[in-house]
This record gives C-alpha cells, structure tokens and sequence, in this order.
C-alpha cells in the first residue's frame, strides 16, 4: 500500500520536473546555435545558469530548497535515484530517504492508513510516532516490522545522545547533527505515550514556517521548553 499511494505520486513529479529540464535546455541549446530566436524566458534560463540558481521555471515543478544550482542538481539525482531503485521490484527498501519525498507528508499519511487497515484501527484515531535507533542504514538487515525505517534528518540547535537515546546540547562549533535512522509508525491516539518528550517539529529546510511536516517525538531528561527556546528543530535538507 505504501508503495502505490506514495510511489504514483513521486513518479508523475518526478517525471514533471525531468521533462521540464530537458524541454527548456534542449531550446535553450536551439537559440544558442541560431536556430531560434532567443526569448524571455530562455535568457532568464541561462542567466540562472550562469549565477548557479535553479531557474523559476524548474523550481516552480521541484521541491522545497535553498541548494544552489549545482548542490539542486545533485540533489535531482540523488531523488531520482531513489525512485529508480524503488520500482525495480517494487518493495520497500530497508530505510526510506524521506528526505527524497517531494511530499514527504504523503508518505507518513501512506504509514498511518497501512496500519490503520493492517490492525483495524480508525483513521481518525492513529497518530506517528517515532523512535531513534543505534543503527546506521548498512546495519539494517531488512525493513520495519511495523512502519518504516526513515534516514536523511539532521538535528540543528542541539544534538543526539546515542547512548543515553535523548536530546542533549549540541558540542562546540557543531551547528548541525546528523541523526540515526529512525522508525515511523502509526500508533492509536490513546496509547500515544509523549511523556518525557520534546515534540521535535520537522522542517523540509531551513527556512522554517511554510516547510513545517510534522512533529517527531524525541526522549529528552530536561523540560522541552529548553530546547522550544533553543529553537531546536529536524531538517530534511540542510545547507552549510
């Protein structure tokens, strides 16, 4: 289930964007070579080329980013990449890069209905839940029993304690932590146990507010409202 409502959606936006890219340089590459004549919109093309900025044009179809043109592209690739492994065979992989989702809130909704129907719960009365593992990706043998392993965060404001598996303060000149990988499921509302925990929001970049995708539950030993000042925060896409 998973899969089909995530893996459709990825496919036709993905593939948006891909035609886009190559529709626009291909004319571009035309005008260049004086086959035709050179318009607006191709002059505001290779400008963004050229300051390394990723063209409104490509941006309008992509995802949420504050990567220059050549970090954009990388980033295209390594997405694209993601999707081309997925469909070979149409399972799950071990852990999922959520931060390759152009929708990534499509995906936790795709988590929360498998389970609702595996077990039979209401829709209305699951919520996501998460738990920080020890593990690395090349240390997981195969997928989430339930849920789903999720890799790609990193932690700004503050770090992970994987020994004590709690938020601590972040080191010296350390302004963002990777984190490990991490299970996401679906839990019903009642047994949805946060005591003890900061209500970690996760953005899909830097730029906070409009990119906001959910709240992860994260084990911390001192008041939340530490870290809530601290303005500490998960972020799916980060640059330095």
């Amino acid at each position: 289930m998973l899969r089909s409502l995530v893996g459709s959606e990825m496919c036709i936006r993905d593939s948006s964007l891909l035609k886009e890219i190559k529709k626009s340089l291909d004319l571009l590459r035309l005008g260049l070579i004086g086959e035709l004549q050179m318009s607006v919109a191709m002059e505001a093309l290779m400008d963004a080329l050229v300051l390394d900025r990723v063209p409104t044009t490509w941006a309008g179809l992509a995802f949420a980013s504050m990567r220059p043109l050549a970090g954009w592209l990388e980033n295209v690739l390594a997405r694209n990449k993601q999707l081309l492994d997925w469909v070979v065979d149409l399972s799950l992989p071990r852990a999922v890069w959520i931060s390759g989702f152009f929708n990534p809130q499509s995906f936790l909704t795709a988590i929360m209905q498998s389970q609702a129907r595996k077990y039979e719960w209401p829709l209305d009365k699951v919520v996501i839940a998460t738990e920080v593992t020890k593990k690395a990706v090349e240390e997981l043998d195969q997928p989430s029993r339930d849920g789903c392993f999720i890799t790609g965060l990193s932690m700004e404001g503050a770090r992970w304690d994987s020994g004590l598996m709690i938020v601590t303060n972040s080191l010296p000149k350390e302004t963002v932590f990777k984190m490990p990988v991490m299970v996401a499921k679906a839990i019903p509302v009642d047994k949805a146990d946060f005591k003890d925990c900061y209500m970690c929001p996760v953005y899909k970049i830097q730029q906070r507010g409009p990119t906001f995708v959910w709240k992860a539950n994260l084990k911390t030993r001192v008041a939340p409202s530490v870290w809530i000042l601290g303005g500490v925060c998960l972020l799916m896409d980060v640059v330095l």
